[in-house]
């Protein structure tokens, strides 16, 4: 989204002209920025055999799926469902890979049925898959890495205290139970957490990766994740990645000669693809002052938008409607019937009621954790591309909130 000539638009098509078409509250996606961040991976990683595979998980909407398709990006998902959406979206069985965390054993199932590839993140599920498959069927290994990184703690996943992945200490225990079914293990990952600006911390996890994948002679890849940092407001540092993907890059190349063969070297990137391609766009439904804050009340909340809430996170808010007006102070709430703060004490240029807002970097994690809370509808989703707006998804209706319910 851009400010020009005192107006915001996308794609040169102004912001207001895209909700008077679909109203408010609505997701708008930029493709140019997706577009963008994906060759941005390619240049810096172009010294290895890289392998995008895109976190579905940050958003699932079809036709984001199949943009990341038509760009020739794989796709990692965390459960049967997301599996089967990608399959729906037209990736073959092949172009997915299948990290979930803890489910039962069914799912497993299901999704070695579907064809994808399988990565297994604990000791009995392994213990399982080989009793049933044996060495009839591949599998990568997700690796606890024992390393804490990320911009939360509910976001960060390869310290020795998270539900993620085998860990590390355990590798003897991995080794004796691939040993006993001769299990063919094609790849190894790991996955330190998301909003890592600090590039020591992919390098410790190569270290590990490294010395574990030397216990296993038949590998085809190494994943390292994702996790890379993208800015949440002016100023932030990000995640130099011109510069991991060089350094990384030589350190992966050596490895690989030390080992004997070529691998790829996958990553796994979702927020980094399409957090800034997205606005989630309101309007400003009154202004409330009070003897202590001026509260500028929104027709969303956290039922849209839970990672302010959720995680403390920072999502820059600007007045679409009025962006050369003086600037002021307000705290930025949603209508539902408890705290929903999506951002406190902003300085934004003069607010009026009926004025359009933009929470910016909202592509990541934005409508697919969006529920129904206080029996809202959730919104819909318009995706820019080649300066046209599209519709993707529908507003939902009440009619949607009744559908699957029983009347007894």
């Amino acid at each position: 989204m851009e400010l020009t000539n005192g107006q915001y638009s996308i794609q040169s098509i102004p912001v207001n002209d895209i909700t008077q078409e679909f109203g408010t509250p609505v997701y708008v996606y930029d493709e140019a920025v997706i577009v963008r961040q994906i060759e941005s991976l390619r240049k810096g990683f172009s010294s290895v055999n890289l392998r995008i595979k895109y976190a579905a998980k940050a958003l699932t909407n079809l036709s984001i799926l199949r943009l990341m398709k038509k760009q020739g990006v794989g796709v990692d998902v965390v459960s049967i469902e997301e599996a089967r959406l990608a399959v729906h979206a037209g990736y073959t069985p092949e172009e997915i890979s299948f990290t979930p965390n803890g489910v039962v054993f069914e799912e497993i199932i299901a999704a070695v049925n579907l064809g994808v590839a399988i990565n297994i993140d604990n000791l009995p599920t392994l213990q399982k898959f080989g009793e049933r498959y044996g060495n009839q069927k591949p599998c990568s290994l997700r690796i606890n890495p024992g390393i804490m990184a990320g911009g939360n703690y509910k976001i960060s996943t390869g310290h020795l205290q998270s539900k993620f992945g085998i860990s590390i200490q355990q590798l003897s225990q991995i080794l004796d139970i691939v040993k006993k079914f001769d299990i063919p293990v094609s790849g190894l990952h790991v996955h330190t957490g998301s909003e890592i600006g600090d590039l020591d911390v992919f390098f410790k996890v190569a270290d590990v990766l490294f010395s574990a994948a030397r216990n296993f002679p038949a590998l085809k890849f190494l994943d390292f994740g994702g996790g890379f940092k993208v800015a949440y407001k002016p100023g932030d540092f990000v995640t130099n990645i011109e510069d991991l993907g060089t350094k990384l890059g030589k350190a992966f190349n050596q490895f690989c000669q030390e080992y004997g063969q070529s691998l790829e070297l996958w990553i796994e990137p979702g927020k980094f693809l399409v957090s800034e391609a997205g606005t989630l766009l309101v309007k400003t439904s009154l202004v409330k002052e009070t003897p202590m804050l001026t509260f500028l009340h929104v027709n969303s909340g956290l039922n849209h938008l839970l990672r302010p809430m959720m995680y403390d996170a920072h999502h820059e808010i600007v007045n679409v409607s009025n962006p050369l007006g003086p600037q002021k102070k307000y705290t930025v709430v949603g209508y539902i019937c408890e705290t929903d703060t999506l951002g406190a004490d902003r300085l934004l240029n003069e607010v009026r009621e009926g004025d359009l807002l933009a929470i910016k970097n909202a592509g990541a994690y934005g409508f697919t954790m969006a529920s129904n809370y206080n029996s809202r509808l959730r919104p819909a989703e318009v995706l820019v591309t080649n300066k046209t707006a599209k519709l993707i998804r529908k507003q939902e209706s009440f009619d949607d909130l009744l559908k699957n319910q029983i009347d007894l």
